[in-house]
């Protein structure tokens, strides 16, 4: 880099805080003095203002790259048990880069069976093409000589003694995409001549999940700010008119007529005030989130809006095991499932039925980690393009009585608790209503 660097932290971080990506292998050492090798990426994480307030560093265990590396050069059990491993994917190529070797892992990560690939395709061929053509355009300005956009972009550095480990996109035998970081070692002979290529790839979901809900709080945080921001410059001069209009209403000798279109203002101006105070009220410094428990949560939220469901005649009917816990800021979720119930109760008929539930989540990737709760009315339903706009921010159905930011707040305040909402609607048939359901971190108590 042309500068003094000082070996310790600064030398894991100094490109990564210089915005240049940067992947490296590194020892590790754990607890009890033991070694392990580990791939490591690193990411500056930054504020909204792009100044750096923290490191991100990614490691994946790299023995078992070491290991094969080593069992490639050898004939036997060794080298066969290696290759059958299905944790990474090893793809190994002869010197035209057309592959010879490739494992369960290779086929779990890409789909297709070893007979379909070996002795016909490149590794090219199973990765994004503007991919590659980014990577060879970008190492001919780094190395100064022309780099074609296939195979030769994958092993190049591989094949002038370099070590080379990059991201990499993979294209599966069904059309989908998988994120991998790709280790790639030139196979020499003892002659030190290279006859084939050996690329090690691992899955980077998880990385790049990590980073993008990094990203996306981010954003949400910064748009939360401008929106308080713009709410708190309105509020002044809004309050400014409000007590103007006030004192010309109360003018005497002001003409009826005049009078009338004052309070017409007064309503807008009013409707104006409530969206202030929704905007101010989503965006709030960070809580932490809390255990809670999932049916005194529904029991509150219920007594918050008791007098609307005596108005209204509600049947209201609460389904929850007691002993089951949700992760959530518990103002929060309550602002949430209130206007939630508040919609139903607009929505259906006078001794409708509402039937608030939470229960541990069916879903089987998420089971046993995550609470739904659903809010269910047998009201007049939504048709299919209301449904599709409902979470749209000042989206009502309600007239010039709805703010249409309702919803839109309680989208935003659901993902911030990490958590996530849908709505099923239907406006006919016997199964008339609405349905929301809500899907969050779920806590389970240790003693």
């Amino acid at each position: 880099m042309g500068t003094l660097i000082t070996p310790g932290f600064e030398a894991l971080v100094f490109k990564a805080s210089r915005g240049i990506e940067d992947i490296y292998p590194l020892t590790y050492f754990r607890k009890d003095g033991s070694r392990f090798p580990a791939i490591v990426s690193v990411t500056a994480l930054r504020d909204a203002d792009h100044a750096i307030i923290g490191y991100l560093l990614i490691g994946t265990d790299n023995t078992a790259r070491k290991q094969a590396e080593e069992a490639l050069l050898k004939a036997g059990a060794l080298q066969r048990a290696i290759f059958n491993s299905a944790n990474f994917s090893s793809i190994a190529t002869d010197a035209h880069g057309v592959i010879q070797i490739f494992n369960v892992g290779a086929e779990r990560m890409l789909g297709y069976d070893a007979a379909e690939v070996m002795n016909q395709l490149t590794p090219a061929d199973l990765s994004d093409h503007p991919e590659l053509i980014a990577r060879a355009a970008a190492l001919s300005l780094e190395l100064g000589t022309p780099i074609p956009p296939g195979f030769e972009a994958l092993v190049f550095k591989a094949s002038r003694g370099i070590e080379d480990i990059y991201e990499l996109t993979y294209i599966r035998k069904d059309g989908s995409r998988i994120p991998a970081i790709v280790s790639v070692t030139a196979l020499r002979d003892a002659n030190e001549d290279i006859i084939g290529y050996l690329l090690i790839g691992t899955d980077n979901t998880a990385r790049k999940q990590a980073e993008e809900a990094l990203l996306r709080s981010e954003m949400l945080a910064s748009a939360g700010r401008l929106a308080a921001s713009i709410a708190h410059e309105i509020n002044n001069p809004l309050e400014a008119v409000m007590n103007t209009l006030y004192l010309a209403r109360t003018t005497p000798g002001v003409p009826a007529g005049a009078i009338e279109y004052m309070d017409i203002a007064d309503g807008e101006l009013m409707r104006i005030a409530h969206i202030t105070r929704q905007t101010l009220g989503f965006y709030r410094e960070f809580s932490a989130a809390t255990s809670n428990c999932a049916a005194k949560l529904l029991d509150s939220v219920v007594n918050l809006l008791q007098a609307k469901i005596r108005s209204s005649a509600a049947q209201i009917q609460i389904q929850c095991d007691k002993s089951l816990r949700v992760m959530a800021v518990a103002g929060e979720l309550r602002q949430i499932l209130a206007n939630l119930l508040a919609n139903s109760l607009d929505a259906i008929d006078p001794g409708g039925r509402i039937v608030l539930r939470a229960s541990v989540s069916i879903d089987p990737l998420n089971a046993s980690h995550r609470v739904r709760i659903t809010v269910a009315d047998a009201g007049c339903g939504m048709v299919p393009a209301t449904t599709r706009r409902i979470f749209e921010p000042f989206f009502t159905t309600k007239g010039t009585v709805g703010t249409g930011l309702g919803l839109w707040v309680s989208r935003q305040l659901i993902e911030k608790n990490i958590g996530s909402i849908k709505v099923r609607s239907n406006p006919h048939g016997p199964h008339q209503g609405t349905t929301f359901s809500i899907l969050l971190p779920r806590h389970i108590a240790t003693h």
